[in-house]
Protein backbone atom coordinates (compact mmCIF):
# COMPACT_ATOMS: atom_id res chain seq x y z
CA UNK A 1 0.00 0.00 0.00
CA UNK A 2 0.97 3.34 -1.19
CA UNK A 3 2.05 5.46 1.45
CA UNK A 4 -0.39 8.19 1.47
CA UNK A 5 -3.82 9.37 2.89
CA UNK A 6 -5.18 6.46 5.06
CA UNK A 7 -8.61 4.99 4.15
CA UNK A 8 -11.00 4.79 6.69
CA UNK A 9 -14.35 2.84 7.04
CA UNK A 10 -17.51 4.65 5.48
CA UNK A 11 -21.28 4.18 6.33
CA UNK A 12 -24.03 5.81 4.88
CA UNK A 13 -26.40 7.74 7.51
CA UNK A 14 -28.52 9.90 6.45
CA UNK A 15 -29.83 12.30 9.04
CA UNK A 16 -33.50 11.74 9.74
CA UNK A 17 -34.29 15.21 9.56
CA UNK A 18 -32.98 14.93 5.62
CA UNK A 19 -35.13 12.52 5.32
CA UNK A 20 -38.18 14.59 6.77
CA UNK A 21 -37.19 17.23 4.88
CA UNK A 22 -37.34 15.55 1.65
CA UNK A 23 -40.58 14.35 2.44
CA UNK A 24 -41.82 17.75 2.90
CA UNK A 25 -40.35 19.11 -0.91
CA UNK A 26 -42.07 16.32 -2.17
CA UNK A 27 -45.33 17.06 -0.99
CA UNK A 28 -45.41 21.11 -1.51
CA UNK A 29 -44.11 20.46 -4.87
CA UNK A 30 -44.97 22.49 -7.92
CA UNK A 31 -45.75 20.12 -11.04
CA UNK A 32 -46.01 21.51 -14.03
CA UNK A 33 -49.22 21.85 -15.78
CA UNK A 34 -49.54 19.37 -18.80
CA UNK A 35 -50.22 20.32 -22.05
CA UNK A 36 -53.46 18.56 -22.95
CA UNK A 37 -52.63 15.40 -25.09
CA UNK A 38 -49.17 15.14 -23.95
CA UNK A 39 -49.68 13.62 -20.35
CA UNK A 40 -48.04 9.90 -21.40
CA UNK A 41 -45.52 11.63 -24.05
CA UNK A 42 -42.20 10.78 -24.16
CA UNK A 43 -41.05 13.28 -26.92
CA UNK A 44 -40.68 16.11 -25.12
CA UNK A 45 -38.92 14.52 -21.92
CA UNK A 46 -40.28 12.85 -19.36
CA UNK A 47 -44.43 11.59 -19.20
CA UNK A 48 -46.15 14.26 -16.87
CA UNK A 49 -48.26 11.30 -15.68
CA UNK A 50 -44.95 9.18 -15.16
CA UNK A 51 -43.48 11.89 -13.19
CA UNK A 52 -46.55 12.68 -11.16
CA UNK A 53 -46.87 8.99 -10.06
CA UNK A 54 -43.41 8.44 -9.10
CA UNK A 55 -43.04 11.60 -6.87
CA UNK A 56 -46.00 10.12 -5.28
CA UNK A 57 -44.33 6.85 -4.69
CA UNK A 58 -40.82 8.28 -3.78
CA UNK A 59 -42.76 10.34 -1.14
CA UNK A 60 -45.44 7.68 -0.09
CA UNK A 61 -44.00 4.40 -0.50
CA UNK A 62 -40.30 4.21 -1.22
CA UNK A 63 -38.39 2.98 2.23
CA UNK A 64 -34.86 4.62 2.09
CA UNK A 65 -33.71 2.91 5.11
CA UNK A 66 -34.34 -0.21 4.01
CA UNK A 67 -32.23 0.42 1.04
CA UNK A 68 -29.72 2.15 2.74
CA UNK A 69 -29.08 -1.09 4.89
CA UNK A 70 -28.24 -2.82 2.05
CA UNK A 71 -26.10 -0.54 1.12
CA UNK A 72 -24.10 -0.77 4.04
CA UNK A 73 -24.33 -4.57 3.99
CA UNK A 74 -21.20 -4.78 1.68
CA UNK A 75 -17.79 -2.45 3.14
CA UNK A 76 -17.10 0.89 2.02
CA UNK A 77 -14.48 3.21 2.44
CA UNK A 78 -13.46 6.38 1.63
CA UNK A 79 -9.63 8.11 1.44
CA UNK A 80 -8.56 11.47 -0.31
CA UNK A 81 -6.55 10.78 -3.45
CA UNK A 82 -5.25 14.31 -4.98
CA UNK A 83 -6.95 16.51 -2.58
CA UNK A 84 -10.60 14.41 -3.75
CA UNK A 85 -12.31 12.58 -1.21
CA UNK A 86 -13.40 8.92 -3.40
CA UNK A 87 -16.11 6.98 -2.00
CA UNK A 88 -15.48 2.92 -2.89
CA UNK A 89 -16.92 -0.32 -1.72
CA UNK A 90 -14.11 -2.67 -1.46
CA UNK A 91 -15.56 -6.01 -1.15
CA UNK A 92 -13.00 -9.30 -0.90
CA UNK A 93 -13.56 -12.67 -1.89
CA UNK A 94 -13.32 -15.68 0.49
CA UNK A 95 -11.97 -17.08 -2.38
CA UNK A 96 -7.61 -17.38 -2.30
CA UNK A 97 -7.08 -16.98 -5.59
CA UNK A 98 -9.70 -14.12 -6.68
CA UNK A 99 -8.87 -10.83 -8.99
CA UNK A 100 -8.63 -7.93 -8.26
CA UNK A 101 -11.89 -6.09 -10.00
CA UNK A 102 -12.31 -2.35 -10.38
CA UNK A 103 -15.66 -1.44 -11.66
CA UNK A 104 -16.73 2.02 -12.61
CA UNK A 105 -20.33 3.66 -12.91
CA UNK A 106 -21.40 6.34 -15.92
CA UNK A 107 -23.98 8.83 -15.84
CA UNK A 108 -26.73 9.19 -14.22
CA UNK A 109 -25.88 6.08 -12.20
CA UNK A 110 -23.61 5.51 -9.28
CA UNK A 111 -22.65 2.34 -7.16
CA UNK A 112 -26.03 1.35 -6.28
CA UNK A 113 -26.12 0.21 -10.40
CA UNK A 114 -23.99 -2.80 -8.50
CA UNK A 115 -25.51 -4.02 -5.75
CA UNK A 116 -27.31 -6.88 -7.29
CA UNK A 117 -23.32 -7.77 -8.86
CA UNK A 118 -21.30 -8.01 -5.66
CA UNK A 119 -22.33 -11.03 -4.52
CA UNK A 120 -21.84 -13.54 -7.89
CA UNK A 121 -18.91 -11.72 -8.43
CA UNK A 122 -17.01 -12.29 -5.40
CA UNK A 123 -18.57 -15.13 -3.86
CA UNK A 124 -19.68 -17.14 -7.05
CA UNK A 125 -20.01 -20.73 -4.75
CA UNK A 126 -22.54 -19.43 -2.80
CA UNK A 127 -24.52 -18.05 -5.81
CA UNK A 128 -24.63 -21.55 -8.02
CA UNK A 129 -21.06 -20.35 -9.96
CA UNK A 130 -17.60 -21.50 -10.04
CA UNK A 131 -15.51 -20.00 -7.17
CA UNK A 132 -12.59 -20.04 -9.71
CA UNK A 133 -14.65 -17.33 -11.29
CA UNK A 134 -14.61 -15.42 -8.06
CA UNK A 135 -12.95 -11.70 -7.85
CA UNK A 136 -12.06 -9.20 -5.13
CA UNK A 137 -14.04 -6.01 -6.39
CA UNK A 138 -13.72 -2.31 -6.15
CA UNK A 139 -16.27 -0.26 -6.79
CA UNK A 140 -15.57 3.78 -6.45
CA UNK A 141 -17.79 6.45 -6.70
CA UNK A 142 -16.40 9.26 -9.62
CA UNK A 143 -15.44 12.22 -8.41
CA UNK A 144 -18.34 15.00 -7.84
CA UNK A 145 -20.65 11.77 -7.76
CA UNK A 146 -22.70 10.22 -4.83
CA UNK A 147 -20.54 10.12 -1.71
CA UNK A 148 -16.93 11.52 -3.65
CA UNK A 149 -18.62 14.69 -2.36
CA UNK A 150 -18.09 17.66 -2.43
CA UNK A 151 -15.96 18.63 -5.24
CA UNK A 152 -12.86 19.87 -3.43
CA UNK A 153 -11.52 21.48 -6.72
CA UNK A 154 -11.45 22.22 -10.31
CA UNK A 155 -10.17 20.26 -12.98
CA UNK A 156 -11.88 16.76 -12.34
CA UNK A 157 -12.74 14.62 -15.69
CA UNK A 158 -11.80 11.52 -17.33
CA UNK A 159 -8.01 11.21 -17.01
CA UNK A 160 -7.62 12.54 -13.54
CA UNK A 161 -10.23 10.38 -12.44
CA UNK A 162 -8.17 7.40 -14.13
CA UNK A 163 -5.05 8.30 -12.40
CA UNK A 164 -6.67 8.68 -9.14
CA UNK A 165 -8.04 5.11 -9.35
CA UNK A 166 -5.11 3.61 -10.23
CA UNK A 167 -3.67 5.54 -7.43
CA UNK A 168 -6.93 3.54 -5.54
CA UNK A 169 -6.02 0.47 -6.95
CA UNK A 170 -2.25 0.52 -5.63
CA UNK A 171 -3.94 1.50 -2.20
CA UNK A 172 -5.56 -1.27 -1.34
CA UNK A 173 -2.66 -3.24 -2.42
CA UNK A 174 -3.60 -4.03 -6.06
CA UNK A 175 -0.48 -3.71 -8.42
CA UNK A 176 -2.27 -5.84 -11.21
CA UNK A 177 -5.96 -5.94 -11.59
CA UNK A 178 -8.68 -6.03 -14.69
CA UNK A 179 -11.31 -3.69 -14.96
CA UNK A 180 -14.50 -3.13 -16.31
CA UNK A 181 -17.74 -0.20 -17.11
CA UNK A 182 -20.07 1.43 -19.17
CA UNK A 183 -21.12 4.58 -19.82
CA UNK A 184 -18.33 7.40 -18.48
CA UNK A 185 -16.73 3.86 -16.22
CA UNK A 186 -16.29 2.72 -20.16
CA UNK A 187 -13.95 5.49 -20.69
CA UNK A 188 -11.77 5.36 -17.65
CA UNK A 189 -11.57 1.41 -18.08
CA UNK A 190 -10.41 2.01 -21.52
CA UNK A 191 -8.19 4.98 -20.40
CA UNK A 192 -6.57 2.76 -17.79
CA UNK A 193 -5.39 0.38 -20.17
CA UNK A 194 -3.95 3.08 -22.36
CA UNK A 195 -2.09 4.77 -19.25
CA UNK A 196 -1.34 1.92 -17.70
CA UNK A 197 -1.32 -1.37 -19.58
CA UNK A 198 1.61 -3.19 -17.19
CA UNK A 199 -0.61 -2.98 -14.49
CA UNK A 200 -4.31 -3.73 -15.99
CA UNK A 201 -4.35 -7.29 -16.80
CA UNK A 202 -7.94 -6.98 -19.34
CA UNK A 203 -10.57 -4.95 -19.50
CA UNK A 204 -14.46 -5.37 -20.36
CA UNK A 205 -16.58 -2.75 -21.10
CA UNK A 206 -20.52 -2.80 -21.66
CA UNK A 207 -22.69 -0.59 -24.08
CA UNK A 208 -25.88 -0.49 -25.96
CA UNK A 209 -27.61 -0.06 -29.47
CA UNK A 210 -28.22 3.82 -28.25
CA UNK A 211 -23.98 4.26 -28.77
CA UNK A 212 -24.47 4.53 -32.64
CA UNK A 213 -25.94 8.10 -32.16
CA UNK A 214 -22.38 9.09 -31.21
CA UNK A 215 -20.64 7.32 -34.92
CA UNK A 216 -19.38 10.75 -36.41
CA UNK A 217 -19.35 12.91 -33.08
CA UNK A 218 -17.47 10.43 -30.48
CA UNK A 219 -16.92 7.59 -32.22
CA UNK A 220 -15.36 7.13 -36.30
CA UNK A 221 -17.55 6.42 -38.74
CA UNK A 222 -16.85 2.51 -40.32
CA UNK A 223 -15.96 2.55 -43.88
CA UNK A 224 -17.69 0.16 -46.60
CA UNK A 225 -21.21 1.28 -45.10
CA UNK A 226 -24.14 0.43 -47.31
CA UNK A 227 -26.53 3.13 -47.98
CA UNK A 228 -29.31 0.79 -45.87
CA UNK A 229 -26.47 0.95 -43.14
CA UNK A 230 -25.45 4.71 -43.47
CA UNK A 231 -29.35 5.80 -43.45
CA UNK A 232 -29.65 3.48 -40.40
CA UNK A 233 -26.79 5.09 -38.38
CA UNK A 234 -27.98 8.85 -39.50
CA UNK A 235 -31.72 7.42 -37.67
CA UNK A 236 -29.40 6.62 -34.75
CA UNK A 237 -27.63 10.27 -34.85
CA UNK A 238 -31.41 11.75 -35.24
CA UNK A 239 -32.35 10.02 -32.26
CA UNK A 240 -29.60 10.98 -30.45
CA UNK A 241 -29.71 14.36 -31.21
CA UNK A 242 -33.74 14.57 -29.39
CA UNK A 243 -32.24 13.11 -26.29
CA UNK A 244 -29.06 14.99 -25.45
CA UNK A 245 -30.14 17.91 -24.13
CA UNK A 246 -29.23 17.42 -20.69
CA UNK A 247 -25.63 16.83 -22.28
CA UNK A 248 -25.32 19.79 -23.62
CA UNK A 249 -26.74 21.88 -20.90
CA UNK A 250 -23.87 20.03 -18.72
CA UNK A 251 -21.08 20.36 -20.78
CA UNK A 252 -21.86 24.21 -21.62
CA UNK A 253 -23.43 25.38 -18.58
CA UNK A 254 -23.30 23.08 -15.57
CA UNK A 255 -24.38 25.94 -13.28
CA UNK A 256 -27.72 26.72 -15.07
CA UNK A 257 -28.90 23.22 -14.01
CA UNK A 258 -26.79 22.66 -11.12
CA UNK A 259 -29.27 24.81 -9.00
CA UNK A 260 -32.81 23.34 -9.78
CA UNK A 261 -31.17 19.96 -9.17
CA UNK A 262 -30.08 21.04 -5.64
CA UNK A 263 -32.91 22.56 -4.48
CA UNK A 264 -36.17 20.60 -6.24
CA UNK A 265 -36.27 16.56 -5.50
CA UNK A 266 -38.87 16.74 -8.91
CA UNK A 267 -36.41 18.37 -10.94
CA UNK A 268 -33.84 15.90 -9.53
CA UNK A 269 -36.26 12.96 -10.13
CA UNK A 270 -37.19 14.21 -13.89
CA UNK A 271 -33.61 15.00 -14.90
CA UNK A 272 -32.33 10.98 -13.69
CA UNK A 273 -35.75 8.91 -14.39
CA UNK A 274 -36.75 9.72 -17.94
CA UNK A 275 -33.00 8.75 -18.71
CA UNK A 276 -33.30 5.05 -17.21
CA UNK A 277 -37.23 5.13 -19.09
CA UNK A 278 -35.75 5.82 -22.70
CA UNK A 279 -32.42 4.25 -22.34
CA UNK A 280 -33.59 0.90 -20.99
CA UNK A 281 -34.75 -2.53 -22.78
CA UNK A 282 -37.35 -1.28 -25.14
CA UNK A 283 -38.57 -4.33 -25.34
CA UNK A 284 -40.53 -5.20 -21.68
CA UNK A 285 -44.12 -5.79 -22.06
CA UNK A 286 -44.62 -3.01 -19.75
CA UNK A 287 -43.71 -0.56 -16.43
CA UNK A 288 -40.07 -0.14 -15.95
CA UNK A 289 -37.13 -2.29 -16.81
CA UNK A 290 -35.26 -1.00 -13.42
CA UNK A 291 -36.74 -1.48 -10.18
CA UNK A 292 -38.22 0.91 -8.90
CA UNK A 293 -36.65 1.15 -5.55
CA UNK A 294 -33.25 1.03 -6.96
CA UNK A 295 -33.71 3.71 -9.18
CA UNK A 296 -35.42 5.61 -6.09
CA UNK A 297 -32.20 4.93 -4.59
CA UNK A 298 -29.81 5.92 -7.26
CA UNK A 299 -31.95 9.43 -7.35
CA UNK A 300 -31.84 9.39 -3.99
CA UNK A 301 -28.21 9.61 -3.24
CA UNK A 302 -27.65 12.14 -5.80
CA UNK A 303 -30.17 14.03 -4.02
CA UNK A 304 -28.93 14.09 -0.68
CA UNK A 305 -25.51 14.37 -1.65
CA UNK A 306 -26.10 17.26 -3.99
CA UNK A 307 -24.33 15.73 -6.85
CA UNK A 308 -26.62 16.53 -9.47
CA UNK A 309 -24.76 19.67 -9.45
CA UNK A 310 -20.84 18.10 -8.81
CA UNK A 311 -22.09 15.51 -11.78
CA UNK A 312 -22.46 18.32 -13.89
CA UNK A 313 -18.70 19.53 -13.54
CA UNK A 314 -17.39 16.39 -14.18
CA UNK A 315 -19.01 16.40 -17.50
CA UNK A 316 -18.41 20.17 -18.10
CA UNK A 317 -14.84 19.52 -16.62
CA UNK A 318 -14.13 16.30 -19.37
CA UNK A 319 -15.81 17.92 -22.48
CA UNK A 320 -13.51 20.82 -22.06
CA UNK A 321 -10.28 19.23 -21.11
CA UNK A 322 -9.95 18.34 -24.96
CA UNK A 323 -9.58 14.35 -24.62
CA UNK A 324 -10.97 11.57 -26.65
CA UNK A 325 -13.56 9.80 -24.89
CA UNK A 326 -12.18 6.21 -26.41
CA UNK A 327 -8.49 4.94 -25.57
CA UNK A 328 -6.30 2.83 -27.10
CA UNK A 329 -4.33 -0.48 -25.83
CA UNK A 330 -2.73 -3.03 -26.45
CA UNK A 331 -4.48 -5.14 -23.46
CA UNK A 332 -7.23 -7.79 -24.10
CA UNK A 333 -10.56 -6.31 -24.35
CA UNK A 334 -14.15 -7.66 -23.85
CA UNK A 335 -17.63 -5.91 -24.70
CA UNK A 336 -20.84 -6.98 -24.13
CA UNK A 337 -23.34 -5.01 -25.91
CA UNK A 338 -27.01 -5.10 -24.94
CA UNK A 339 -29.98 -4.36 -26.56
CA UNK A 340 -27.54 -5.00 -29.78
CA UNK A 341 -28.26 -3.99 -33.27
CA UNK A 342 -26.72 -5.88 -36.14
CA UNK A 343 -24.78 -2.53 -36.86
CA UNK A 344 -23.10 -2.47 -33.09
CA UNK A 345 -20.47 -4.94 -34.41
CA UNK A 346 -19.65 -2.79 -37.46
CA UNK A 347 -19.29 -0.16 -35.82
CA UNK A 348 -17.48 -1.13 -32.60
CA UNK A 349 -15.03 -4.07 -33.75
CA UNK A 350 -15.12 -3.26 -37.55
CA UNK A 351 -11.74 -5.12 -37.84
CA UNK A 352 -12.43 -7.65 -35.35
CA UNK A 353 -9.77 -7.74 -33.18
CA UNK A 354 -11.85 -7.00 -30.14
CA UNK A 355 -11.57 -11.18 -29.45
CA UNK A 356 -14.71 -11.33 -26.80
CA UNK A 357 -17.38 -9.49 -28.64
CA UNK A 358 -21.11 -10.56 -27.17
CA UNK A 359 -24.24 -9.60 -28.23
CA UNK A 360 -27.71 -9.65 -26.23
CA UNK A 361 -30.90 -8.82 -27.58
CA UNK A 362 -32.27 -7.83 -23.74
CA UNK A 363 -31.20 -5.31 -21.34
CA UNK A 364 -29.99 -1.68 -22.32
CA UNK A 365 -27.92 1.18 -20.81
CA UNK A 366 -27.89 -0.11 -17.36
CA UNK A 367 -27.32 -3.53 -17.93
CA UNK A 368 -26.02 -4.39 -13.92
CA UNK A 369 -29.24 -3.20 -13.28
CA UNK A 370 -31.32 -4.55 -15.73
CA UNK A 371 -29.85 -7.68 -16.54
CA UNK A 372 -27.08 -8.55 -13.77
CA UNK A 373 -27.12 -12.20 -14.55
CA UNK A 374 -26.17 -11.92 -18.05
CA UNK A 375 -23.77 -9.35 -17.62
CA UNK A 376 -22.35 -11.54 -14.64
CA UNK A 377 -21.85 -14.74 -16.58
CA UNK A 378 -19.91 -12.47 -19.50
CA UNK A 379 -17.31 -10.67 -17.16
CA UNK A 380 -16.77 -14.02 -15.71
CA UNK A 381 -16.63 -15.93 -19.11
CA UNK A 382 -14.06 -13.02 -20.55
CA UNK A 383 -12.00 -12.62 -17.34
CA UNK A 384 -11.62 -16.61 -17.46
CA UNK A 385 -8.66 -16.16 -19.87
CA UNK A 386 -6.62 -13.90 -17.90
CA UNK A 387 -6.38 -15.41 -14.37
CA UNK A 388 -3.09 -16.21 -12.65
Amino acid sequence: MTKTEPIRPFRIDIPQAELDELRARLASARLPHSVPGTESDWGRGIAPDYLRELAEYWRDGFDWRAQEAKLNAYDQFATEIDGQTIHFFHVRSPEPDAVPLLITHGYPSSVVEFLELIGPLTDPRAHGGDPADAFHVVIPSLPGFGFSTPLASTGWELARTTEAFAELMARLGYEKFVAQGGDIGAGVTGRLAATHPERVIATHVNSDRGSLGLVGEQLPMPDGLTEDELAAIEAARARWSQQKGYLVLQTTQPNAIAAALTDSPIAQLAWIAEKFQVWTDPSRATGEAVDRDLLLTNISVYWFTRSGASAAQFLWETAHSGMDWVASSGVPQGWAVFNTDPLMRRVMNPDGYIEHFSEYAEGGHFAALEQPQLLVDDIRTFFRAYRG
